[in-house]
């Protein structure tokens, strides 16, 4: 902070403090055309990992109950039987990680979309009420998809709202850290500083 800025706020009490960071800075340090594609393949990623984890478990339990009643009685076949399971194993694990990444993906891509449509019809503000809103859009879009019951959707709802607020504190929290400004925080200290200016 250089000494005209001082000088500001001291001519100034109700001023807001001075930026060390633009305000439009982007979300996370990364413009919108990286931070979206990024997201996505962290979050395809992820859902594929979890799904080959999944699915070749159930791949390899549903082989063994379809086979049950014709266990093999000797050691080629027992060779034979476990060759097979390993390549149903692979085989629905990988369609499963496909499956699921594709899905993970698409709605965390989703989330990051509407965030920043919302961020740009609020005039470029930058804070957790647009990521909290994104995680109700996200979470009552999920829910219409897949037609879950009011109450199965509530819970829905519920996990997008407390997601979204978290993931919401957590960049505003890097953003101060950064040294930006939030509107929310520039009200509460003018509220502040204007209420002190008349008790003085």
């Amino acid at each position: 902070m250089n000494a005209f800025e001082l000088q500001s706020i001291a001519d100034d009490p109700e001023a807001p403090p001075p930026l060390s960071a633009p305000t439009n800075a982007p979300r996370l340090s990364l413009p919108f055309q990286y931070r979206l594609p990024t997201a996505t393949a962290g979050a395809f990623f992820t859902g594929m990992f979890l799904g080959l984890t999944h699915g070749s478990q159930t791949a390899g339990l549903r082989f063994r109950a379809e086979n049950s009643h014709r266990l093999p009685k000797s050691s080629t076949g027992w060779y034979l039987y476990h060759k097979s399971k390993n390549y149903h194993m692979m085989l629905g694990g990988v369609k499963e990680g496909l499956k699921m990444g594709t899905k993970v993906g698409f709605w965390v891509g989703g989330f990051f979309t509407v965030e920043e449509a919302i961020d740009r019809a609020r005039g470029g503000r930058k804070d957790f009420l647009s990521t909290v809103v994104a995680g109700l859009s996200v979470a009552g879009g999920f829910s219409a998809w897949n037609q879950f019951p009011l109450i199965t959707a509530a819970r829905t709802a519920k996990v997008g709202l407390i997601s979204g607020l978290a993931f919401g504190l957590i960049q505003d929290i890097l953003s101060l850290a950064k040294g930006r400004r939030l509107f929310y925080v520039d009200f509460l200290l003018g509220t502040n500083r204007r209420a002190k200016h008349r008790i003085e």
